[in-house]
């Protein structure tokens, strides 16, 4: 954790860590996964809600435990914006990370070309639009200062590009779903959701159900 940022250390060490390297494929080791998963997301929601910053809500979703679904919020000019949260766990987990999928902003960002997904196999999206270059560029600061990590582009897809974060990688087993909850899906609320709020993409569940109700 050396050369991360003090919140997020803080954050990141009351987290705990997990000491079961098994997937879906590995039988009762992955039920002792599962109890750690569950722990370390107890843990981290206990921590939220002792801070005033409760923001998720997740479960598994079958009894195998590879299905995940839930909620989660982002509060913005005192409105609270609430999304569907789901993602699967990869065969080949812990080595390979899940993909947080929001589907309510399915089409409502160019960044993404099904759903809006959070890619945390080590990697966090940014945009590209010449439009919001001034934008691109303090946010591109802001992750260096985040993570203290060199960032590198790992690929490009129109729209989007994949920005190389190492931290959650290079500490996996160890990190679990709350992990990447804390270090992939919360930034990626406080940096998007004020834009595509104000840009008019997502409105207030209040003004849309008051434009209904005009209509």
């Amino acid at each position: 954790m050396e050369g991360w940022d003090p919140t997020t250390k803080s954050t990141l060490t009351q987290i705990p860590l997990l000491s079961v390297k098994a997937g879906p494929r590995d039988g009762g080791a992955w039920t002792q996964r599962l109890k750690e998963e569950y722990k370390a997301l107890i843990a981290y929601t206990s921590m939220n809600k002792s801070k005033d910053n409760d923001w998720f809500r997740i479960s598994a979703a079958n009894p195998e435990g590879t299905r995940w679904t839930g909620k989660c919020w982002y509060v913005h000019n005192l409105l609270k914006y609430e999304f569907d949260l789901q993602f699967d766990i990869p065969v080949t987990y812990p080595a390979t990370a899940p993909e947080l999928e929001l589907p309510e902003l399915d089409g409502k960002t160019q960044r993404y070309e099904h759903y809006a997904v959070v890619a945390l196999q080590g990697y966090c999206p940014l945009p590209l639009c010449i439009r919001c270059i001034a934008y691109n560029t303090i946010l591109i600061l802001v992750v260096i200062i985040y993570t203290r990590l060199e960032c590198s582009v790992y690929r490009r897809i129109p729209g989007y590009c994949l920005v190389k974060l190492p931290m959650y990688k290079s500490h996996r087993p160890r990190f679990g779903i709350a992990h990447a909850l804390c270090l992939g899906l919360a930034p990626w609320l406080a940096a998007e959701i004020p834009i595509l709020v104000d840009s008019g993409m997502i409105k207030h569940k209040d003004d849309v159900a008051a434009s209904s109700e005009s209509s």
